[in-house]
């Protein structure tokens, strides 16, 4: 058992400095490069947050630039103990409308290029990932987004597209036919580098627009996706302040805090020391736990 301290990853306009109690911005310097920017840290109820911009100051970083691996291992050095990822999302489902909550369960990934994993040069870690999605933090998030007004839908299924262009008319149906009710350009790698650095994760996704599937709406408009986000960001500053203050005061064990007990597959005396040294925050519990067996 042990405090909680809730990683957040979304937009800068997601913290208001007033709002945040004991504020501080912090440089982390990652082994795997450039995170987004700064970590700001500070408290909301008493609890403790910290917060990375995903897209970075100014939002200057494509989802196709941004350093997912590198904003995970820089919250994990913070301490975080779980996360919560928010995000804009295009609505494939009608009742999902714009300005809409959707608390994602599942995920499909349509990404590529991306760096998906922090393991396999020197060290292989194969993580399970059938059920992406804490259902702990999801079923809080969603409870939290309900307090604080929102219309909210759960059990979202995400599909993850690379971007920065938006899907293709005959795509958006496709995904429909999936069975995806929702779409975005973020969760995936971010989701699995979650699973593999140990830290339980939820989405809160913001619907802004139905993407193109929706006709004769034609296709999304940015100027659109804008305008409500503001509003969105207000909603979802209310949403953490309701979290916060739902959060037991004792955080109990998840089974994903030690999913590399069985995940790593390369013998102790095989890994190689640099890789290891890279892995110092992410799999830091288990690289101790190796070293006093070893003494």
């Amino acid at each position: 058992m042990a405090n909680w301290h809730i990683g957040v990853i979304g937009g800068s306009g997601l913290y208001d400095p007033g709002a945040l109690e004991d504020a501080q911005e912090i440089a982390v310097n990652s082994a795997f490069g450039d995170p987004s920017g700064p970590v700001v840290t500070g408290k909301i109820g008493g609890v403790q947050f910290s917060f990375i911009a995903r897209h970075g100051d100014g939002h200057r970083l494509s989802p196709s630039h941004v350093n997912y691996r590198a904003n995970i291992d820089a919250l994990k050095r913070c301490g975080v103990t779980d996360l919560l990822a928010i995000s804009a999302i295009g609505s494939l489902k009608e009742e999902y409308e714009p300005g809409h909550f959707v608390v994602v369960d599942q995920l499909i990934d349509r990404t590529v290029g991306r760096e998906r994993s922090f393991f396999g040069n020197g060290v292989v870690a194969h993580v399970p990932l059938a059920d992406p999605v804490c259902p702990r933090m999801a079923t809080m998030a969603a409870k939290a987004s309900d307090k604080a007004g929102a219309t909210v839908h759960e059990n979202g299924i995400y599909v993850a597209i690379e971007g920065p262009q938006f899907s293709t008319r005959a795509e958006s149906f496709m995904f429909r036919d999936w069975g995806a009710t929702v779409i975005g350009m973020t969760a995936m790698p971010e989701a699995r580098l979650a699973r593999e650095a140990e830290l339980p994760y939820a989405l809160v996704g913001m619907v802004t627009d139905y993407d193109c599937w929706r006709e004769p709406d034609g296709d999304v408009d940015v100027a659109d996706i804008m305008k409500l986000m503001s509003t969105n960001a207000e909603n979802a500053r209310a949403m953490l302040a309701e979290f916060a203050a739902a959060l037991p005061k004792v955080r109990k064990a998840s089974p994903i805090d030690t999913v590399l007990d069985t995940a790593i597959v390369t013998p102790r005396e095989k890994w190689d020391i640099a890789a290891t040294t890279r892995l110092d925050a992410v799999a830091g519990r288990v690289i101790d736990l190796f070293a006093k067996a070893k003494d």
